[in-house]
C-alpha cells in the first residue's frame, strides 16, 4: 500500500515539474509543445478509435450545451452586447441545411441534436432581434453575410462528396460543412472592431 502511494506521489511530482517547466518557457516553445501534443493526440486517436461518429455526436452535443448556456446568459444578464447576430444567423443556416441532410441521409441522433440546436439558435436570434435589440451593437457587426455565403456556395459546388443519386444533397452537405467552419468570422470581425474579447465567443466556439 505504501509503495503504491509512493508511486502516485512520484507521478504527481513529475507532473508538477513538467507543468512548471512548460510555464517557464517562451511563448514560441509553448506553442511548439502544444502543436506536438496535438499532433500526437490526433495520431493516437487515429489508431485507437475505430468509430469516429462518436466525435461528431460529442461535438454536436457540446454545441448544444454551449447554446443553452448562451441562452441562460442572455436571459439573466439582459444584454447581447458583444455577440454577433450575423454569426448566429449563419449558424442557423448551416444547422437547417445539415438537419435536412440528416433527415435524407441518416435518421439518427444527429438529426435530434441538429434540430434541438437549431431551435435554440433561432431562440437566440429572436432574443437579439426583439427582446435585447437595444443592447445589440449593429455598427460593430458590419461584415456582409454574402462575403461568407457566396464563396462557400461556390466551393461546395466545386468540391463535394460524390453521390450518384443525390447530387443536390451532396452539394448541400458540403455547403453546411464549409459554412460551419467559417460561421464565426462575423463574430471575429465584431471583436476586431470592438478591440475586446467577449465572453460570448468562449461560449460559442465549441
Amino acid at each position: 500500500m505504501g509503495r503504491k502511494e509512493g508511486k502516485w506521489g512520484l507521478k504527481r511530482l513529475e507532473n508538477v515539474f513538467l507543468l512548471g517547466w512548460i510555464g517557464r518557457q517562451s511563448m514560441r516553445v509553448k506553442t511548439c509543445v502544444g502543436v506536438v501534443f496535438g499532433v500526437c493526440l490526433l495520431v493516437a486517436l487515429k489508431f485507437l478509435v475505430k468509430d469516429h461518429s462518436h466525435f461528431f455526436v460529442a461535438s454536436e452535443a457540446f454545441h448544444l450545451i454551449g447554446t443553452m448556456i448562451l441562452i441562460y446568459k442572455l436571459t439573466t444578464h439582459k444584454t447581447c452586447s458583444g455577440l454577433s447576430l450575423k454569426s448566429q444567423e449563419l449558424t442557423a443556416i448551416y444547422l437547417a441545411v445539415r438537419l435536412y441532410c440528416s433527415i435524407v441521409l441518416e435518421e439518427d441522433i444527429h438529426m435530434v441534436l441538429d434540430f434541438t440546436t437549431l431551435v435554440s439558435t433561432l431562440w437566440v436570434i429572436y432574443m437579439m432581434r426583439f427582446k435585447l435589440k437595444s443592447t445589440y451593437i449593429k455598427e460593430l457587426d458590419n461584415m456582409p453575410m454574402y462575403y461568407v455565403v457566396i464563396p462557400v456556395s461556390i466551393l461546395a459546388f466545386l468540391v463535394h462528396p460524390y453521390m450518384r443519386t443525390r447530387v443536390v444533397t451532396s452539394w448541400l452537405w458540403a455547403f453546411c460543412v464549409y459554412l460551419e467552419s467559417v460561421s464565426v468570422l462575423p463574430q471575429l470581425r465584431l471583436m476586431q472592431n470592438a478591440k475586446v474579447v467577449f465572453i460570448f465567443l468562449l461560449l460559442q466556439l465549441n
